[in-house]
This record gives C-alpha cells, structure tokens and sequence, in this order.
C-alpha cells in the first residue's frame, strides 16, 4: 500500500471546493492500495469547438490525480510537493455527454521525485489519454 493514511473521498472532494477541480466537475470516486481515481464529465466545460474532449481538460485531470497522490503520500512524513513535467498522449476521442475516469498509479515513489502514470479512459473503458507527471519532493 503506498498510503500511510488512506485518505477520505469525502475530504478529498471538500478540498477541491472554489479550484478548478470543482470549476470541472471533477470528483474523487475511488482509492485503493496503490491508485486513486477520479471522473470529469465531457460537458460544456470540458470540450473543444468540435464538441470533444479538450486535450487541456485531460491534462488537468491527469495533474490533478498526480498531484494529490503526490501530495497525499509526501504529507505523511511532513513534506509538499510541487510538479516538474506533465505530458499527455491523446489516443482516443471522447463525445459531450459521456464521463470520463482517470487512475493514477506510482511509477516511482523516492525521497526527492515522484513519477506517477494517470490513465483516462471513458465508460467503456477506451484508452483516452496515458499521462505522467513528475513532482519534486521538498522539505518543509
């Protein structure tokens, strides 16, 4: 288990309360030993002209996923983290009116770096986007 204290979905989303997570509709929907999930509706907040995705509104999915990992598990020995690098492969195309889920699982957990892998796939469980972020570990 990468968590030292297994977060509450309930804390997780009041804490996203007046941010762009909740701006989104972005909502934390499971945790388990060494993944934490979130879902975000393709709705008018989240698509491109062509009423798609918008490849931005992945990437602040798959952020926001790694981040707070990140966060969760650098808090627990009194340390923040503050990210480095995000990429995003767009694979997939997802339509208004669907929901999307994001999985963010450790590549590397270490003392200064956190590299995490964030996938979004939609309701049938298409690969929409693989993401990675890295996080620099600091002191506090």
């Amino acid at each position: 288990m990468i968590w030292k204290v297994k977060p509450s979905l309930e804390i997780l989303n009041e804490s996203s309360k007046n941010t762009m997570v909740e701006h989104l509709d972005i909502s934390f929907s499971d945790i388990g030993d060494d993944y934490l999930e979130a879902t975000m509706p393709v709705s008018h907040k989240t698509v491109q002209p062509f009423r798609i995705l918008h490849g931005g509104a992945s990437v602040v999915l798959a952020e926001t996923l790694g981040s707070v990992a990140s966060n969760i598990v650098a808090a627990a020995d009194n340390h923040q983290v503050v990210g480095l690098e995000v990429n995003a492969n767009h694979l997939k195309s997802a339509k208004e009116g669907q929901v999307v889920t994001g999985r963010v699982k450790p590549i590397k957990i270490g003392r200064r770096i956190h590299v995490w892998q964030i996938e979004i796939k939609d309701e049938s469980m298409n690969l929409l986007c693989s993401s990675r972020l890295t996080v620099a570990v600091l002191s506090n």
